[in-house]
């Protein structure tokens, strides 16, 4: 297997490592050292790849950046009790062009997609997300994205890709593979209008920062159809991160992105997750911490994966039909997890990419409304889309 472009992990870390408890996470990954190369994949779950590209962030002077501290922290941690096996491949470093790296990333999660091994990219900037949606060109059909941030990154597409502006290439750039893309987190004053108007008009979801802090659940079903999680740090609080990470006084706590991240583990669909804007700085002890425990409950979401969306037998599930506004709306519970679905009437006339879209992922809040006649907000979105 062909993984010449990524550097092993630093001595200083694998030193660092021996010094900890057998016990710890560190002494079980697989990891790729100089001494021994990359290692053996066979029966891997999870690959963490660190890509150590930020050229492309509108803020940067120049400055390069390590993913040491987050290594530390993350080997120092003890796991669940878990049946994953997790690998550490080491970085992609800068290729010539951004392009490179960009190359260079999706040929990896490429190979390890195919392999059923899902990558966890520790990333500089969030345009990276870019190339990991590229992927998937060769891998999926139709792809739904989940970003966790305060902004929507649309930008402006006639532009160069930035990461303050990846999400609108994304939707502009053929081949066109985006069925939804849904922001978690996002706080109204860092966005203009016309993008949340854009956002609407294209039936895509958003998730305010508030509406989360009151429930943190209300994101269960999105992360659930997602197949990429793309998360930005300076979607956190201030106060949660170190000096360098701050960003603004609101945000994301560290309870609520470990739940967003854990949602994300236990998603069947979710085949890659990524956190990106890492800057570290003398006081790093904080975010490098957050971010391990981020990758923490994210392994101890896959580890707890359960296969209840297959409703091909009538004894997996229960199905409820209700009524609203003449519309009749069928929906399912789960009897192994409790999770619920609402169907998406198909379409005959559209497009078959989406065949496998007629089942959306929902709340039993949703059941209820639909039976106050009350149309779920995600159905109207995905119908909407459907029918374009």
């Amino acid at each position: 297997m062909n993984f010449n472009f990524l550097s092993p992990v630093s001595d200083q870390v694998l030193a660092h490592n021996e010094l900890l408890s057998t016990q710890a996470l560190g002494r079980k990954l697989r990891i790729h050292s100089n001494q021994h190369g990359i290692p053996d994949l066979d029966d891997v779950d999870i690959a963490i790849i660190g890509v150590l590209e930020n050229r492309n962030d509108v803020d940067y002077i120049g400055e390069e950046f390590q993913l040491d501290e987050i290594r530390k922290s993350f080997y120092g941690l003890f796991p669940g009790s878990w049946n994953t096996i997790v690998a550490d491949l080491g970085d992609i470093n800068k290729g010539e062009s951004v392009e490179d790296t960009y190359f260079a990333l999706k040929e990896a999660i490429v190979i390890l997609v195919k392999k059923n091994i899902i990558p966890v990219i520790l990333g500089g900037s969030q345009d990276l997300t870019y190339a990991n949606y590229r992927a998937y060109d060769s891998l999926i059909p139709m792809v739904n994205i989940v970003n966790v941030d305060s902004k929507f990154n649309l930008g402006d597409s006639a532009k160069p890709i930035k990461n303050n502006s990846f999400v609108g290439k994304i939707i502009l750039d053929q081949p066109y593979n985006l069925f939804n893309y849904a922001t978690i987190g996002y706080q109204t004053y860092f966005n203009s209008q016309e993008e949340i108007d854009l956002m609407e008009s294209l039936y895509f979801e958003s998730y305010r920062l508030g509406q989360i802090s009151n429930d943190i659940t209300v994101v269960e079903p999105v992360l659930r159809d997602a197949n990429i999680v793309s998360i930005d740090l300076t979607s956190l609080k201030g106060s949660e991160v170190s000096l360098k990470q701050k960003y603004s006084p609101n945000g994301l706590d560290g309870k609520e992105i470990c739940a967003i991240a854990r949602y994300a583990g236990i998603s069947n669909k979710v085949t890659s997750f990524g956190i990106y804007e890492y800057k570290p700085s003398k006081d790093d002890e904080m975010t490098s911490m957050l971010v391990s425990q981020m990758l923490w409950y994210f392994i101890e979401g896959v580890n707890f994966r359960v296969k209840d969306d297959d409703f091909s037998e009538d004894r997996n599930y229960q199905k409820f039909i209700t009524l609203v506004e003449s519309q009749e709306l069928v929906f399912y519970k789960s009897n192994k997890t409790g999770r619920w679905w609402i169907e998406i009437p198909f379409l005959a006339e559209v497009n078959n990419k989406l065949k496998r879209h007629t089942l959306l992922p929902c709340m039993h809040q949703d059941y209820l409304d639909a039976c106050n006649n009350k149309v779920p907000d995600r159905w109207y979105k995905a119908f909407q889309k459907n029918s374009v």
